[in-house]
């Protein structure tokens, strides 16, 4: 029975890993993956995003190991940094609709047309000036923003050279593309969405995996045992992880988070995040130690997940286009706590980042507003991992205090939240020792 079980779980990895749309592709395959969902993407979002934020040109610029995010979102999929200095720029046209220009020796990708000829013109900053001119747009915008790291990508040597170039008449047009930065990279599209199943899956039956009796052993394996385990499994995927992998340990009798060795009755916690083919995932789960005998974990820790996927529905639940990460906050919160929850949500976008672009839904260390972030609001066709917790008074462990912490990855279509594969609904069991 225990054999038929781990070959069971075994098999399944393997037909996710090999059979699923996020398969760990040959690289050549998966620089091609990259290139069709970016071009969908420059096909349809630039044009949509620039209307929406009332910006006729858009200028990005990045030298080499010191790039903008969200260019290096934009370069193909053999592409890993800029290549000397590149300027990237998207015009929008009117009926042509938007363009996309590199004030570059060469195009970038399929999208990005040269446009710089130094043997014209020797100085790329001048080319540029030249460009803006002839264009003659209303708006430009230019990365930079005092909330949004992301949305900040223009150095400031760079800002100051391409200042320098321009007249006074369009140096009056520079606006920030805070807003557009955030809603080229916090968009997310029906291909990329399609993939993304597929791709969280593959970080779910890595926990389950890892979450088995496998690997755990008790009163052996410790909690930085585990956690590298997971860094080599990623590894031997073929995947790479976007963070190191936390595991931790909540204890009848014992106060707060623990590490080290592993014991029979023990609620484990892990962190988990992967990226592959640019998109990341972010993952908390919980498993259970069986003691001996024990069928399954006890009510009150069976009780305390089932309160903690209430206090995610309230959450998603107020996921309404339009508002602000702290509104969501704070009508989460006032909900869960007239329901008797003791709440703490702190919830981040993801994508092409796993703390990724858009609206800050509360900070662990804050559950009042965050200033910036938390006030930017909601869009649809944008992906959360929703990540927060309950605090539930156990009876079995003599009235203890326990967090559960969870964070499942979702997707917001406008109307309604759905999560990318499914949530934890119940605790994993692990056997603290191999069934006859």
């Amino acid at each position: 029975m225990n054999l038929q079980r781990r070959l069971s779980a075994l098999v399944l990895l393997y037909s996710v890993v090999i059979n699923s749309g996020a398969d760990p592709l040959p690289m050549e395959e998966r620089a091609a993956s990259v290139d069709r969902l970016l071009a969908s993407r420059l096909q349809h979002l630039p044009e949509k995003l620039m209307r929406r934020e009332g910006i006729d040109m858009w200028i990005l610029i990045a030298r080499e190991y010191n790039e903008d995010p969200v260019l290096m979102t934009m370069l193909p999929g053999k592409a890993f940094s800029a290549r000397r200095r590149t300027i990237l720029v998207f015009i929008d046209e009117g009926d042509l609709g938007v363009q996309g220009y590199a004030v570059s020796r060469y195009g970038v990708g399929d999208y990005f047309r040269a446009v710089w000829n130094p043997d014209e013109q020797p100085n790329q900053w001048q080319a540029l000036a030249d460009l803006i001119d002839d264009k003659n747009p209303s708006r430009i915008g230019i990365n930079i923003s005092s909330d949004f790291a992301l949305a900040d990508g223009l150095s400031h040597s760079e800002y100051e050279a391409l200042h320098s170039v321009l007249s006074d008449k369009n140096k009056a047009k520079l606006v920030s593309a805070e807003s557009l930065a955030i809603g080229w990279l916090e968009t997310r599209t029906d291909e990329e969405m399609t993939l993304y199943s597929s791709i969280v899956r593959m970080a779910h039956e890595i926990i389950a995996e890892g979450f088995s009796e496998k690997v755990v052993l008790a009163e052996k394996t410790s909690t930085s045992d585990l956690e590298w385990w997971y860094r080599d499994r990623i590894r031997e995927l073929r995947l790479n992880a976007w963070f190191h992998p936390s595991v931790s340990i909540q204890r009848q009798g014992a106060e707060g988070d623990l590490l080290g060795t592993i014991m029979a009755g023990d609620l484990l916690h892990v962190d988990f995040g992967i990226t592959y083919l640019r998109l990341n995932t972010d993952t908390q789960q919980h498993a259970y130690v069986l003691r001996d005998n024990e069928l399954k974990a006890p009510d009150g820790l069976i009780n305390g997940l089932k309160t903690s996927n209430r206090l995610q529905d309230i959450l998603t639940e107020n996921f309404i286009v339009g508002r602000t990460g702290n509104e969501i906050l704070r009508l989460a919160r006032q909900q869960a706590l007239e329901e008797d929850i003791r709440p703490s949500i702190y919830t981040h976008p993801i994508g092409y980042h796993g703390h990724g672009a858009g609206p800050t839904i509360g900070m662990w260390d804050n559950q009042d507003d965050t200033v910036g972030k938390g006030d930017y609001p909601l869009y649809p066709h944008t992906a959360y991992s929703i990540e927060l917790n309950s605090t539930v008074s156990v009876p079995e462990w003599d009235g203890q205090d326990v967090r559960f912490k969870l964070e499942e990855d979702a997707y917001f279509d406008g109307n309604k939240t759905t999560y990318i594969d499914g949530r934890q609904l119940e605790i994993i069991l692990i056997p603290s020792h191999d069934e006859p």
